[in-house]
């Protein structure tokens, strides 16, 4: 009988046996697998969100690019420069806008008595006239902080107004304070053509609150703004062509500082002021970019017409 062989078995090099755990490990995997082409696919990224609609201006809010409703703005204003001046300087049509040069030269005088008080002067007399010009005698005070008031007080007061050609709404509110800075000059005025003119500016500016919603009331309040904003322009231009009795504040200037001549001194202040009307320009446009709509929906929220 032959006895079995009791010679091992060769062993079993560079392989590796699946132990229980690595079965389940795998199977598992192709569980997954499976239930993976089962599902349907599904975006996994950040979903981005759907475009807004642009408005109809089509223009960034934060973009210096004026947009389709305020561009006629900026020719509004390039208007209103030329007619002024033309109004101001031609001997006939300088009667018309007498009641906006009383408004102007009241308030270019008022800063200039603001100043005085609050430098400790005191106010001997206002002088406020259409064709001599304004007057501001004063005792005390700080002559370096008084005689710039008046340019600074004009411009940035006419810098409001313009802002206030961009928005409906804002229009409305300053239309008051035009209201009674066109009023106020009466006090010192007998003329009777000068006060029927000035009844005519106020039912224009009444009229206007109700011509396409007081939509006009931004162009009535652009041309305020480029009075008072040139209201050195406007001095001098007295001055030098009409030779009123009353110094401009440029001349003044060249008093309080003898070593700069006056015509200097309105070169910068007219450098000031166009400085001011580019800059509060830009700021209309950047603030105030709303559709015709928009402005119209908003206006509506105040003393709707």
């Amino acid at each position: 009988m032959a006895s079995a062989s009791t010679q091992p078995l060769p062993a079993i090099r560079n392989q590796r046996i699946l132990r229980p755990p690595d079965v389940r490990m795998l199977a598992c995997a192709l569980l997954f697998i499976m239930l993976a082409d089962a599902l349907p696919a599904v975006d996994a990224r950040v979903p981005i969100a759907s475009p807004v609609p642009s408005s109809s201006n089509d223009v960034s809010s934060s973009s210096v690019k004026p947009t389709s409703t305020q561009v006629p703005v900026l020719y509004v204003i390039a208007v209103y420069t030329v007619v002024l001046f033309a109004f101001w300087t031609i001997p006939i049509a300088r009667r018309i806008i007498v009641p906006l040069k009383l408004f102007a030269i009241g308030w270019h005088e008022c800063c200039h008595a603001l100043l005085a008080v609050l430098t400790g002067g005191s106010i001997l007399r206002i002088s406020i006239d259409p064709f001599l010009g304004g007057c501001t005698i004063v005792e005390g005070g700080y002559p370096p902080l008084i005689l710039p008031a008046g340019y600074l007080g004009s411009t940035f007061f006419g810098a409001a107004f313009l802002l206030a050609g961009f928005d409906t709404l804002m229009a409305k509110v300053m239309s008051f304070i035009a209201a009674v800075g066109l009023l106020a000059p009466l006090a010192q005025v007998r003329d009777k053509i000068t006060i029927l003119l000035t009844i005519f500016y106020e039912a224009l500016l009444i009229g206007f609150w109700f011509i396409d919603h007081g939509e006009a009331l931004r162009w009535y309040m652009l041309l305020l703004g480029v009075l008072h904003i040139f209201f050195a322009v406007w001095d001098v231009t007295d001055e030098r062509i009409f030779r009123k009795p009353n110094d401009s504040d440029c001349t003044q200037w060249a008093l309080l500082c003898p070593g700069i001549p006056s015509h200097v001194w309105a070169i910068i202040w007219i450098m000031f002021e166009v400085a001011v009307l580019i800059g509060f320009v830009l700021i209309g446009i950047v603030a105030f970019k709303l559709s015709p709509e928009e402005l119209q929906a908003q206006a509506d929220t105040f003393l709707p017409t």
